[in-house]
């Protein structure tokens, strides 16, 4: 597990809930128990805060981290996708994103593609990327932050021909990958699952820390459907899908190991004393 996308995990499941910050020695005690040494944590903070995902503080001599406003908004945005309740009922309008960004700014091109991915657009051709869900505002705020507004149109349109939608969906996404993907993802926790609730219902104990890990684990997996699944509404959907399969067996498996987990990263975490005065820095 690379220990920038731990981090990513670790803030996003735990710390975004104890107001986002925490004592850099909290962080290397939690990131230890997947064998991540201090030098890697501290190089994998050092990237978030020249990236921007992260600021930091000092109070006396120790270090605090917190997840930026940007950061904030990625998690909220993951969290959103990963626990949503409730699939909204398809209008029948596509989200389209066409852009034409000069070779010069080649890497900012690059960028946009990948973000357009994660948030669930399918490339219909090199530079027209689709979804089936409402991204138009999303996608404002993606190309006014770049400033490439003025290389990108958007729009909000009817499909009149000549495929019809799941053919259109096999054109932009790679259904049968995800799918199988998923499969994996399922055939990997199922039984893991059941040997908890088992030991769980025969009344044995199970460590916290064990929850921990193996919560954190679960959610950093599951999260990589994120970048992978477009989140598309079930009319798009083809008749063997094991979306929801996976979806259940993640939600059921979160709920067995959450209360224990939630109890060691209490005993672990530390944040900033509320009172003592603060002083910006930005390395770890």
């Amino acid at each position: 597990m690379k220990p920038q996308s731990m981090l990513f995990t670790i803030y996003g499941e735990y710390v975004r809930h104890y107001g986002s910050e925490i004592w850099i020695g909290s962080l290397t005690r939690l990131m230890g128990e997947f064998g991540l040494s201090e030098p890697a944590v501290r190089a994998a903070i050092s990237r978030m805060l020249r990236q921007g995902w992260l600021e930091s503080r000092k109070v006396g001599n120790k270090s605090y981290y917190s997840v930026s406003g940007r950061g904030k908004k990625r998690l909220e945005e993951a969290a959103a996708r990963i626990y949503k309740v409730e699939t909204e009922v398809w209008d029948g309008k596509w989200c389209i994103a066409s852009y034409n960004i000069p070779e010069e700014r080649r890497a900012l091109r690059d960028q946009l593609r990948k973000e357009l991915g994660w948030m669930g657009f399918g490339m219909l051709t090199t530079s027209t990327w689709i979804s089936p869900n409402n991204l138009a505002e999303r996608v404002k705020e993606l190309t006014e932050s770049h400033q490439i507004t003025e290389h990108v149109e958007i729009f909000t349109a009817e499909h009149l021909g000549w495929s019809d939608p799941k053919q259109l969906v096999q054109k932009c996404w790679n259904i049968d990958e995800i799918n199988a993907k998923y499969k994996e993802f399922i055939d990997t926790y199922r039984e893991q699952f059941e040997e908890l609730a088992a030991k769980i219902n025969r009344g044995e104990q199970v460590a916290d820390s064990h929850c921990f890990v193996e919560k954190t684990k679960l959610v950093h997996e599951y999260r990589k459907f994120l970048f992978i699944d477009p989140d598309l509404p079930q009319e798009l959907l083809p008749e063997l899908w094991l979306g929801k399969e996976a979806d259940q067996l993640f939600q059921n498996y979160y709920q067995l190991l959450n209360p224990g987990a939630v109890r060691f990263f209490e005993t672990v975490y530390e944040a900033a004393p509320v009172h003592e005065a603060v002083a910006t820095k930005k390395t770890p």
